[in-house]
């Protein structure tokens, strides 16, 4: 499978690139797009009209402003995309809604296999208990943009899901009392942390925690490529990692 990367200078791009190396799927990054190309034995461009390359599937782990680019590409291409980056405006959300009617396009907050079963089961664990408080906690790195992170609302519009009245509190001040259709999101950035996302599910007789830590970004680069391979053959249309996950 032949890989343009997206965002190839950045840290996520060399943790693609290096996942390919060792094999990884049979993956092969064949072109790169950056604003600030990196020197490489594989050709990087600023732009995607300089691309010359043929590729079976564009992998985007650059900045959410860029994702018009990207899907105006893929769509010309025909070339199926996975979108990795978060962060995205509700303006931007609708291209690649746009894109995804043309070409089958993968959009997920996380890469991570290992968040999907996370959403899986806090969903599960609301539903169960629909009585109960649910806070979410998501810690990262301090030189994270986005707050909170595209994740920890992923996981909250999971809940929602079975939880149709839920309401999202960002981090908590004030004087008020804790309402019970609340779901308190809670973002941390310190040091040079991956990625922890944390549900607690409490009731007044127990609690119940739910915790994802990534220790690499390798993680999400892995995710990212079978997320590429599992695009192969599939018709127009939007899908995700519960998609993939069946």
């Amino acid at each position: 499978m032949k890989i343009l990367l997206n965002g190839f200078s950045g840290r996520m791009g060399a943790a693609v690139l290096e996942v390919c190396s060792n094999g990884y799927l049979g993956a092969e990054v064949v072109a790169g797009v950056d604003l600030f190309p990196k020197e490489s034995d594989i050709p990087c461009y600023k732009d995607f009209s300089d691309v010359r390359e043929k590729a079976d599937c564009i992998i985007d782990f650059s900045n959410h402003a860029s994702i018009k680019a990207v899907a105006d590409y893929a769509v010309a291409s025909s070339l199926p995309l996975v979108v990795s980056t978060t962060g995205h405006t509700q303006e931007e959300k609708k291209i690649i809604e746009k894109a995804a009617e043309s070409i089958p396009v993968f959009y997920s907050a996380n890469m991570s296999m290992g968040v999907a079963l996370l959403c899986r089961m806090a969903t599960l664990t609301a539903k169960t208990l629909p009585g109960a408080d649910i806070e979410i906690v998501e810690t990262h790195h301090n030189r994270k943009l986005d707050a909170p992170s595209g994740t920890a609302l992923m996981i909250a519009n999971a809940i929602k899901s079975v939880r149709e009245n839920a309401k999202y509190v960002f981090g908590r001040h004030g004087m008020a009392k804790r309402e019970t259709d609340e779901i308190g999101i809670h973002a941390v950035r310190r040091g040079n942390i991956v990625g922890i996302h944390e549900v607690i599910v409490s009731t007044d007789y127990e609690t119940i925690t739910i915790k994802h830590e990534a220790h690499s970004r390798t993680l999400f680069a892995e995710g990212a490529i079978a997320a590429a391979e599992y695009l192969t053959g599939k018709e127009p249309g939007l899908y995700d990692m519960a998609s993939m996950i069946g």
